[in-house]
């Protein structure tokens, strides 16, 4: 009888795209090597300056929610991408949004049992990782079926001109020229920053079923949570569905991430696994939706 218990894999994946090989890891769920059928795939993605090893760090917050049900089995993957904000390069030296959305996603399809279409895939992460995978999902939501995105390393603008000084500290001019092209290129910027990506994109977004996932902290070290609440009431403006998240008390570390993190898994658990209609809210229909018509 094959093992049940959750399998972690570390590997490498050669590109043209990116600086070769990509380090990545990969933990499958218990009961993986006996599953009938093919599992979910979430990519879970790293923060600034972070790695494959992530997974391993995460991996028994992981399979402690696998145990009590809070999270149904999948494949979860962490390519390791440093600090490139998961993006194209301006200069087209690195492209890190055409490796992951394409070929790394269509390795893992490959390599492991995991549903290939959309409907089983999903994008989560935290910081760096949020940013990245708010923008793979806006810029394309008919490729995924959900993205949680965690304290995302977003700023609360649509254009670069209106971004105050303190939003940037952080970050280098250096670290922006290298990725968005010397001299800084602010159309290049605004076209890549997922609160823009979101307004242009609100038809498809509409029209899709994409679930999205926000959340942050409202002490965020690096002010995340303006960016949050910008891109919430840009997402509530263009009538975009999503559940959001304002964590009272809680920063960019520290001991809140793991109820967090929790908390986000089990949004993943009811998107792959819908409840059913709720009877209360069918009974407060039937019985109050003739007079709320009158006034709509």
């Amino acid at each position: 009888m094959p093992d049940q218990s959750p399998r972690y894999i570390e590997s490498e994946l050669a590109s043209d795209l990116v600086p070769s090989p990509v380090a990545f890891s990969v933990l499958l769920p218990p009961g993986y090597e006996s599953a009938q059928s093919p599992v979910p795939l979430l990519l879970f993605l790293h923060g600034g300056n972070g790695s494959r090893d992530f997974l391993a760090n995460m991996r028994p917050l992981i399979e402690a929610c696998w145990a009590d049900g809070a999270l149904p089995p999948m494949v979860v993957s962490t390519p390791g991408v440093g600090r490139s904000f998961y993006m194209d390069y301006r200069d087209g030296s690195q492209k890190w949004e055409t490796f992951v959305a394409g070929p790394f996603i269509d390795h893992l399809r490959t390599a492991y049992n995991v549903i290939r279409e959309p409907a089983g895939t999903l994008l989560m992460g935290i910081s760096m990782g949020g940013m990245g995978g708010l923008r793979m999902a806006f810029r394309h939501p008919e490729r995924y079926r959900a993205v949680v995105a965690l304290e995302p390393g977003i700023d609360p603008a649509l254009e670069w001109k209106d971004l105050r000084p303190e939003y940037k500290f952080w970050r280098s001019q250096e670290l922006f020229e290298e990725i968005y092209g010397r001299p800084f290129d602010e159309a290049y910027w605004e076209a890549n920053n997922p609160a823009t990506i979101a307004s242009v994109n609100a038809a498809a977004l509409r029209a899709s079923a994409l679930q999205v996932y926000l959340e942050c902290g409202d002490e965020d070290f690096f002010y995340l949570h303006e960016g949050a609440e910008f891109l919430h009431r840009v997402l509530w403006e263009h009538g975009i569905a999503h559940e959001y998240h304002l964590v009272r008390g809680a920063n960019h570390l520290g001991r809140t991430l793991p109820a967090r993190f929790t908390e986000a898994f089990e949004f993943l658990a009811r998107v792959m696994n819908p409840p059913g209609p709720d009877p209360a809210i069918r009974e407060l229909e039937q019985r109050l939706g003739p007079a709320k018509a009158r006034f709509s």
